[in-house]
């Protein structure tokens, strides 16, 4: 049984670097970014090439951070011209061009038939059986770590830039800013977030396979920081716990309760996430830890 709740735990880490990132990008930036799931993709893979081929894990993980972030500059500096519909469209083409290489590069990544053999965090360094309490203790201090850092920048000359392009970028530019330069700095830290979760993840699992980075993950994460509030911290932090712990304990009902099958839980699944999104936007669009006065409150 322990077991099994650090491992939800985790889940729910991971989730919530993306939502942090994602967070970024729309709650605070106003960045509509449908393709987050390609960046989750580029860092687990990075990271876990790496590693594969002798580079230590934290190295590997924060070339993994680096080459994510990268990433997201060329097409900031492309779509972010374009308006929010068309940066939707963008990033979500994005993020399938990156899984349909992952899918076809078997030179490199074996395709479908996924990359076993992926080094484990403290491997070596801790017993087998205390591996994945470590790995939650990491993912603790990174999620820490993380909510700290978006905080300064939130509450930074720059955090109150990109709100206010949020906000009115018409007016920003009259002001003398470049809002597709700020937009493009904000991509690329939400980007990095997505990377370091995906590097975990690649250490975590050990195996990785294109299917893993389907748009279905994005939603996901959307659905997530809607649930707590999309420009609140604290709210996306509640937000992710309350869906990922929600979708993976829900996986263990059908061996529990009799007469349910996994692919019947699935859709009982799907159509209860559903139903809770339509309710919360009907009646508290801001997010269920958000007021309607206190949009700028980042906490």
């Amino acid at each position: 049984m322990e077991a099994y709740f650090i491992a939800i735990a985790i889940a729910i880490l991971i989730y919530l670097l993306l939502a942090l990132g994602l967070s970024l990008h729309y709650g605070f930036a106003g960045l509509v970014n449908f393709g987050h799931v390609g960046f989750f993709a580029i860092g687990s893979y990075t990271s876990a090439l790496l590693a594969l081929n002798g580079v230590p894990i934290p190295l590997a993980m924060l070339a993994a951070v680096f080459l994510t972030a990268v990433s997201a500059y060329p097409m900031g500096i492309i779509a972010l011209r374009l308006g929010s519909d068309y940066l939707a469209i963008v990033t979500l083409g994005f993020s399938e061009t990156i899984r349909y290489m992952l899918q076809t590069e078997e030179w490199l990544t074996r395709g479908m038939h996924g990359l076993p053999g992926i080094p484990r965090m403290f491997d070596g360094m801790v017993p087998s059986d205390q591996i994945d309490f470590w790995i939650l203790i990491a993912l603790l201090a990174a999620n820490a770590v993380a909510l700290y850092l978006l905080l300064k920048v939130i509450k930074s000359p720059f955090g109150r830039v990109i709100e206010a392009i949020r906000d009115n970028e018409v007016a920003v530019r009259a002001l003398g800013k470049d809002p597709a330069r700020f937009k493009t700095r904000t991509l690329v830290l939400g980007a990095a977030l997505a990377g370091l979760a995906g590097s975990f993840q690649a250490h975590y699992l050990t195996f990785l396979s294109p299917d893993q980075f389907v748009p279905l993950i994005t939603f996901y994460i959307w659905i997530a920081i809607f649930i707590g509030g999309i420009n609140r911290l604290s709210g996306i932090v509640i937000g992710t716990i309350i869906l990922i712990g929600f979708l993976e304990g829900s996986r263990f009902v059908s061996d529990m309760v009799g007469g349910i099958s996994e692919v019947q839980m699935a859709s009982v699944r799907i159509w209860i996430i559903g139903m809770a999104l339509i309710l919360i936007v009907l009646y508290r669009p801001q997010g269920i830890l958000t007021r309607e006065n206190s949009r700028s409150k980042a906490l």
